[in-house]
């Protein structure tokens, strides 16, 4: 179609737009409240509006986040209803949700890899990511929140903050992410609004701004006040069949329930107070204008300042409503758009060296059997475009991207170009991997990089790319492993070829070679992970693989402290290297920052080695860092002190690597060793009449019980378990309980075995090799 088609179908479709707005408003009845129905674009135009270029203020890049089963999907699933994206509403348990596309997804009505979903509410453009719940996929919500502005924790009202809430939350803490909370599920008989803001102030040391208040409870959960306007909010659904998008918005008067009235007048007292304790700006009006009556306050300067409280993350608005039943999610969307930032109220401390040239950060890769891998980029600044080439600062490569695509989850539109803030889908990058940094050229980077230098920021020399480069993600290390073998050895090189695109698309999923056997070994975050890693290569690869059993990745430390000296003298062809090297290894506290393991070297040596040679020898710690002394599992808690490092003129910086490798070797057996295992954090809810089954399940597993509290009519064991003991745990767990019970897991952390259960573990090693 040509430009001049493509102008006239615009022309077509916003007419039949703005004709059917003005008969609804024609049509709309005269009263003293309002019956708010929220629907803007016909479903066969939503492609058009998305691509609608939008002010960068107006945009809002937010992601969805909770605990499993608080209803982070059914939340999107009604924000898309409502923005008219969907005609229907999709249900997790009916398998139609847009955001969980994939078949394992949908059978098991969880969400296994983060969506991005992009729609229009009201005037604003929302890049909405709905990201998993379930531990093993810890990644997915990691890479999620290094991209985003804002996000929304979703909570279950019947359970405040749970074991994987806690995950999240710390996570985008980690990011300084604004926050929205959205207390949902307050249908449920068991809700409570008082507990879940409790819990919110306590475990997550957060401070709830409460903007809502409940109308009835569980079943008689009918809609929300707003504590800034005294607006009542009711969903009178008449059928179950009411899909909410038409709600009843009143102002409070006397002839509500008195108790009600009550509520709303203490909450809003308590909400103006807070907030001036938070944001000295309101404080200072409140004491100026309205000293004689603070009520008198208008709710837009009671929103500004909820706005900036939450911007400046003193404070996280909290709301509260049922997504199942249709209630409240309409006000949520107005709260993102009202408190959450736009992406040029977010401080990129590097970003601003780019000015106007184009920055993104590659955060997904999807693959597509037509189109090959699609790389998702957040835009930072400059404008990105089809047809272009563009430079991977990381790889040092520069690609040709082809198309330009807004991601709408497993449904895509091309277009013809993306500003800053926006969240891109791009085909044609093929070398581009997870936390690469995409910028226009070369030449780019290095004009960056000496802004940078001049203005006395992270530059050091002109032209040194490092420090215009964007971090990345954190990838974190797997805690399962087995093998992987296919059904003939004619389809290995099928399997490698799926392996490696699924290392691509997850970079928590590990692929290595047994040295020793030539297996296949698969590393993933837990027993569900591998599990959906085998199910994917059988559907989308065709390939029916064996999976060997499940190991425990261990790690090994030191007893304590070693030094060693070594000396390398090879001649290969005519070149003589002669290297000696001395240094010295010490136990580290396991949960100090900054990861497992260190090098160092002393201030005196520092000043005198060049930077290659120092990147030789860290390279050279790092290698025998990956093979513990004792059963050749990865180090931690290692400290090393590179103490003397000379070399004859000439010597290879891989020569260097290799003499620092063997006398780590060397240090590692005098300082002795011992085995590390993954310790977890467990969180059981039963009922107390099976507390004690439970309890004594656990004592025989070495878990060790931190707390019983109490959650209306149930018990919330918080343990500690060794990773090793949880295999099969939700069978047992079913099984000793009846299927009245829940659990979730997290890594806590790695405990040194005693003496016993390591020589248990070397024995049944033995034994197997």
């Amino acid at each position: 179609m040509g430009v001049r088609g493509c102008r006239a179908f615009s022309g077509m479709v916003w007419g039949r737009y703005l004709l059917t707005a003005g008969l609804r408003c024609c049509r709309s009845p005269v009263s003293c409240h309002v019956n708010r129905r929220y629907s803007f674009l016909p479903d066969d135009v939503k492609s058009l509006k998305a691509v609608v270029s939008r002010d960068i203020s107006k945009i809002r890049n937010i992601g969805i986040m909770a605990h499993i089963d608080a209803g982070k999907t059914t939340t999107t699933e009604r924000m898309l209803y409502y923005s008219g994206y969907t005609r229907a509403l999709g249900d997790v348990d009916d398998g139609d949700t847009v955001t969980d596309f994939m078949a394992q997804e949908r059978e098991r009505g969880i969400t296994i890899q983060s969506a991005a979903v992009t729609f229009d509410w009201k005037t604003h453009r929302i890049n909405l990511i709905d990201t998993p719940g379930h531990v093993d996929f810890t990644l997915e919500v990691e890479r999620a929140l290094r991209v985003l502005d804002g996000a929304v924790a979703v909570f279950d009202a019947s359970a405040g903050v749970e074991a994987q809430t806690l995950t999240v939350w710390r996570q985008a803490e980690k990011h300084h992410v604004p926050c929205v909370c959205f207390l949902n599920k307050m249908d449920k008989p068991a809700a409570n609004l008082s507990f879940s803001i409790e819990s919110i102030k306590h475990k997550l040391k957060a401070n709830p701004v409460l903007l809502q208040v409940p109308v009835g409870s569980g079943r008689n959960f009918s809609g929300v006040v707003d504590l800034l306007t005294n607006q009542k909010l009711t969903w009178k659904q008449t059928s179950t069949r009411d899909d909410g998008q038409v709600f009843e918005s009143k102002p409070l008067d006397r002839s509500d329930d008195p108790e009600l009235l009550h509520e709303v007048n203490e909450a809003r007292t308590a909400l103006i107070e807070q907030v001036a304790d938070l944001d000295d700006e309101f404080a200072d009006l409140l004491l100026t204008d309205f000293s004689d009556n603070f009520d008198a306050v208008s709710s837009s300067k009671l929103q500004e300042a909820v706005r900036r409280v939450t911007l400046a993350r003193k404070g996280v608005p909290v709301l509260c409503g049922s997504s199942l039943r249709n209630k409240g999610v309409q006000p949520l969307l107005d709260a993102i758009t009202a408190y959450l930032p736009a992406p040029d109220e977010r401080h990129h401390d590097l970003v601003r060296w780019y000015k106007d040239d184009l920055c993104a950060l590659a955060f997904k890769v999807l693959h597509d059997k037509q189109r090959g891998p699609l790389v998702f980029l957040r835009i930072y600044s400059g404008t990105l475009k089809p047809q272009s080439a563009v430079h991977n600062i990381n790889r040092n490569s520069t690609e040709r991207m082809s198309r330009l695509l807004v991601p709408f989850a497993d449904q895509h539109v091309e277009i013809p170009s993306l500003t800053a803030g926006n969240i891109a889908l791009t085909v044609g990058l093929k070398q581009t991997v997870t936390g690469d940094t995409i910028v226009a050229s070369k030449a780019s980077a290095a004009a960056a990089a000496r802004r940078a230098h001049n203005a006395g920021g992270a530059g050091k020399r002109p032209g040194e790319h490092a420090s215009v480069v964007l971090s990345g993600v954190e990838v974190p290390d797997p805690v399962f492993f087995c093998t992987i073998e296919p059904p003939t050895m004619a389809k290995q090189a099928d399997l490698e070829n799926a392996l490696g695109c699924l290392q691509r698309e997850d970079p928590s999923l590990k692929v290595r070679v047994d040295p020793d056997s030539g297996q296949t070994i698969l590393c993933g975050m837990g027993e569900l992970h591998i599990e959906i890693v085998h199910d994917r290569i059988r559907r989308e690869y065709g390939i029916e693989t064996q999976l060997g059993p499940l190991q425990v990745a261990y790690r090994e430390s030191v007893l304590h402290g070693a030094s060693a000296a070594d000396t390398l003298d090879r001649t290969v062809g005519e070149r003589r290297h002669v290297v000696s090297v001395e240094l010295a290894v010490a136990p580290r506290d396991l949960a100090a920052p900054g990861g497992s393991c260190e090098v160092a070297f002393t201030e005196e040596l520092g000043g005198q080695l060049s930077t290659e040679i120092k990147a030789a020898v860290e390279n050279g710690v790092n290698g025998a860092y990956l093979q513990g002394p004792l059963l050749g599992y990865p180090l931690q808690g290692v400290a090393t002190l590179i103490q003397r490092v000379t070399m004859e003129p000439g010597t290879s910086p891989a020569m260097v690597s290799a003499c620092v490798s063997r006398c780590m070797l060397k240090a590692l057996r005098l300082a002795g060793g011992r085995v590390l295992e993954p310790v977890m954090s467990l969180e059981v809810t039963v009922g107390e009449e099976r507390l004690g089954t439970v309890l004594g399940d656990l004592a025989q597993r070495r878990g060790t019980v931190r707390d019983i509290q109490s959650r209306h009519d149930d018990k919330v064991l918080l343990a500690t378990v060794p990773l090793a003991e949880m295999m099969g745990y939700s069978t047992i767990l079913r099984t000793i309980t009846s299927g009245n019970a829940a659990f979730s897991l997290e890594l806590d952390t790695y405990e040194a075995m005693n003496q016993q259960d390591q020589s248990n573990l070397l024995k049944r090693v033995a034994g197997l090799l």
